[in-house]
């Protein structure tokens, strides 16, 4: 079980994939857990999560390290199959309770009551091929998996 969980191929798809998304989901966990980039910090998001939302505090305390923390990790390639899998339920989540009501398109001309699900659904698709492929080269996975990096790169 541990060999499919950090088994991963030595190629650089899986690689740009989970750098891009570490680095698109660190921002909106560092809203989150420290305000940065006009966030509401850790006391406002939570305060957001449990009365407005709705949601209990222990969901919304794993929502804020998944995305703040877990995008450093998966900027390192560590457990990429674990943490594809839970942003997967995380964005499910959060288009269900946030988004899905305000249709397909994000709100870039700020003419609807809030944002659609265009960016989840990329979200999804590159946490699934994250999920199915592994971290790639250059990823923690890769080191574990006890498979050296190939000398020949192919780029």
């Amino acid at each position: 079980m541990i060999n499919k969980i950090f088994k991963t191929p030595d190629t650089w798809e899986p690689f740009v994939l989970r750098v891009l998304l570490g680095l698109v989901i660190f921002p909106h966990g560092a809203q989150k857990l420290f305000g940065w980039f006009e966030g509401y910090g850790f006391d406002g998001t939570m305060t957001f999560f449990t009365e407005i939302v709705g949601i209990p505090w222990v969901l919304g305390f794993l929502v804020i390290l998944l995305e703040a923390l877990g995008s450093i990790v998966l900027l390192a390639g560590f457990a990429t199959r674990i943490l594809a899998a839970s942003y997967i339920l995380l964005a499910i989540g959060i288009v269900t309770t946030s988004h899905l009501q305000h249709g397909f398109f994000m709100n870039w001309y700020g003419n609807q009551p809030g944002e659609g699900i265009e960016f989840f659904i990329l979200w999804v698709a590159i946490s699934t091929a994250l999920l199915l492929s592994g971290g790639g080269r250059y990823s923690v996975d890769k080191c574990l998996s006890g498979v050296l990096p190939e000398q020949a790169h192919s780029f």
